[in-house]
């Protein structure tokens, strides 16, 4: 099954998945020093199109330097509260802390992990419930290349998910307030609000198509990390134009293309499971209205009908366009809460809480038991 994430803006309507691209961390190169990082973040501001050049050198050399509130607090304000330079920075710290940890797998315990956590997710894949979940969606925009987010509306959306027919949607509420009677469940919310608009909880298929024996991935191990407390092992992959099945469409004008992807993913070493997900859109043809495109999916495991399933918690979505007049960034931060079994009536309450704001940092202080969820 295609993976398909739809994005509608004003007289766009955008269908993708996405991710972020990485490179390999370099052992071998002094790492940062903090006056290093510091005089490389005051750039930012100035020149927003460096960012991806700063987080390639925390990913190649990686920090000298214990990361602090104080710098967290400097790195958002510089940054524009940048995600991923937040993520690859709080990467670059654990690895600094505990490197031992961060030691790669020897070659053949990094295929038959790969090869496992292929087999289990092609398979769970084929064997979801039929749910309900609420979506958190905080939506950003910036103008220009700037990554000046502007905080534009907090939605929340009760989405029922059944496996022979898909999803539905129903907006509930827009900045806490709820929607009117005459919004009605359907498989596109776009209609009820303005703006970028995300949908899609084919997250589960978002991973299973690189795993296809049919898209021929090619997989390379490059790093190791700790996700929710869990150790994993990073690999970056690639997926072939001619091979992939992801395709960029403007729904009012019909014009699609099939574009490649590449990214990384991040692996439960013990479970054999995917808990991070990073892809980007590649060779996208030069005068398609999207010209830059990305996201990152977060899993957890959730109790479903007194079983567990790993299933999206989290995730943040990035596009850029350009309709000939004007360059618009749009940014979706994502949360899924409250899972439950699917009913009789897609009705999901509860409105944007406290529980629901993003953390610094999401990752828990101990790590977690390695207990194998049931599939």
């Amino acid at each position: 099954m295609c993976f398909i994430r739809r994005f509608v803006l004003p007289s766009l309507f955008l269908a993708l998945l996405l991710s972020a691209s990485i490179r390999v961390f370099a052992q071998d190169q002094k790492p940062l020093t903090s006056q290093e990082f510091v005089s490389l973040l005051y750039t930012l501001p100035r020149h927003p199109e460096k960012r991806d050049e700063i987080i390639d050198e925390i990913r190649k050399r990686g920090i000298g330097f214990a990361l602090t509130d104080g710098m967290r607090g400097l790195v958002a304000t510089k940054s524009g509260n940048d995600a991923l330079l937040r993520r690859t920075l709080e990467e670059a710290d654990r690895r600094r802390a505990n490197p031992t940890s961060a030691a790669l797998p020897s070659a053949e315990e990094a295929d038959g992990l790969l090869e496992r956590t292929r087999n289990v997710t092609l398979a769970a894949a084929n064997a979801m419930p039929d749910f309900l979940v609420k979506q958190i969606v905080k939506r950003s925009v910036a103008y220009g290349n700037t990554t000046n987010w502007v905080p534009q509306d907090n939605l929340t959306i009760a989405v029922g998910f059944r496996a022979q027919a898909g999803e539905e949607y129903k907006l509930l509420t827009v900045n806490g307030i709820p929607t009117p009677d005459d919004v009605k469940e359907s498989r596109d919310y776009s209609k009820y609000v303005k703006g970028a608009t995300s949908s899609g909880v084919e997250y589960i298929s978002a991973v299973a198509d690189v795993f296809k024996p049919e898209t021929k991935t090619e997989f390379r191990v490059v790093d190791t990390d700790t996700l929710q407390g869990r150790h994993t092992v990073v690999y970056e992959y690639v997926v072939q134009k001619d091979r992939s099945q992801l395709t960029l469409t403007v729904g009012e004008t019909g014009n699609s293309a099939v574009v490649g992807s590449r990214g990384r993913i991040w692996i439960d070493r013990e479970l054999d499971r995917v808990l991070r997900f990073e892809q980007i859109a590649t060779e996208i043809p030069g005068d398609f209205p999207i010209t830059a495109a990305s996201s990152v999916i977060d899993y957890d495991w959730v109790s479903i009908n007194e079983h567990k399933y790993l299933l999206p918690s989290r995730s943040e979505i990035l596009l850029t366009t350009n309709n000939g007049r004007m360059v618009l960034q749009s940014r979706n931060d994502v949360r899924f809460r409250s899972y439950q079994k699917f009913g009789a009536e897609l009705k999901v309450v509860d409105e944007v809480g406290e529980d629901d704001d993003p953390a610094d940092n999401p990752e828990p202080a101990k790590p977690a038991k390695p207990v194998k969820p049931p599939q």
